[in-house]
């Protein structure tokens, strides 16, 4: 068990930062620019793919809680990891509610200025970004 967990501290830190890098900073810009993708299909595309991102980084995230706690890891690792979870439960519960309220508001045909809560969101996932990679590193024996 200890050797599993120690792999999944190994090999989680850069699965979770690739999912974040790809979906947010790439996935996410890029479908406003394709044809015929108005606002309001882009928003309804964009509520799906953060909630599975957002699912699978609970999943990965509580697996690394486990993994953390039967390995005992270094301090480093342990500050990271509280970091990213830190900041993903901001992200879900104080950013995601506002922006699905608003973006519930954007798809029954209001127009709207772009959210406040929009840019806390990026704040936090660039701040993750850091968290994770910050993690990735310390978890390499």
């Amino acid at each position: 068990m200890q050797v599993f967990a120690q792999h999944v501290v190994w090999l989680l830190p850069p699965l979770w930062l690739g999912m974040v890098l790809a979906i947010s900073f790439v996935e996410a810009p890029l479908k406003f620019r394709a044809p015929g993708i108005t606002v309001p299909l882009g928003l309804g595309i964009g509520r799906l793919v953060f909630r599975a991102l957002n699912g699978a980084e609970v999943v990965l995230a509580v697996l690394l809680v486990l993994a953390a706690v039967v390995v005992t890891p270094g301090d480093a690792v342990r500050l990271w990891l509280g970091a990213a979870v830190a900041l993903l439960s901001l992200q879900i519960l104080a950013v995601r509610p506002t922006l699905t309220r608003r973006s519930n508001r954007v798809l029954a045909g209001e127009e709207l200025p772009r959210s406040r809560a929009h840019y806390w969101y990026v704040g936090l996932e660039l701040t993750k970004v850091v968290a994770l990679l910050g993690l990735a590193i310390a978890a390499v024996p």
